[in-house]
């Protein structure tokens, strides 16, 4: 099916599309840590790459990926229509993902990445935060 806007309207919609609060991942990610008692973490702080949650004692930040906009390599479908778009955005994604990353460890942050089809495991995501959580208590600032 073709799109029905032309680029510079299609451009102008996506453009509006903001990557905050979404609600779906990150308040199943806040119910797990309610849950299991994780506590100390921030929303939204204004670091690189404005990870989803920080905790700033032990210098960890959670992101929580989507696996259409981050390109999960199990469940990503590409649109059928402007597949070119599609692929290259989400290919900008990787690349930006990529180099937040670099930026956080090199500020000592601990970087966590937790796939959104992820969230349904909660004890296993639990557990995963837990534990980089302790070990960055133990261990200091940089793991």
């Amino acid at each position: 099916m073709a799109d029905t806007f032309t680029k510079q309207q299609r451009s102008k919609i996506m453009a509006a599309v903001r990557s905050t609060n979404n609600k779906l991942t990150e308040e199943r990610l806040v119910r797990i840590f309610r849950t299991h008692r994780i506590t100390g973490w921030r929303r939204h702080l204004p670091l690189v790459g404005k990870p989803d949650f920080t905790f700033s004692r032990q210098r960890v930040v959670v992101f929580v990926d989507g696996c259409f906009w981050h390109g999960c390599e199990e469940h990503l479908r590409l649109p059928r229509s402007n597949r070119e778009y599609w692929y290259k955005k989400i290919s900008r994604n990787l690349i930006r993902d990529r180099i937040t990353v670099q930026k956080l460890k090199k500020q000592g942050w601990k970087v966590l990445r937790i796939w959104e089809h992820d969230l349904k495991y909660e004890p296993r995501v639990a557990r995963k935060v837990i534990r980089i959580l302790n070990h960055q208590q133990r261990h200091g600032k940089a793991a």
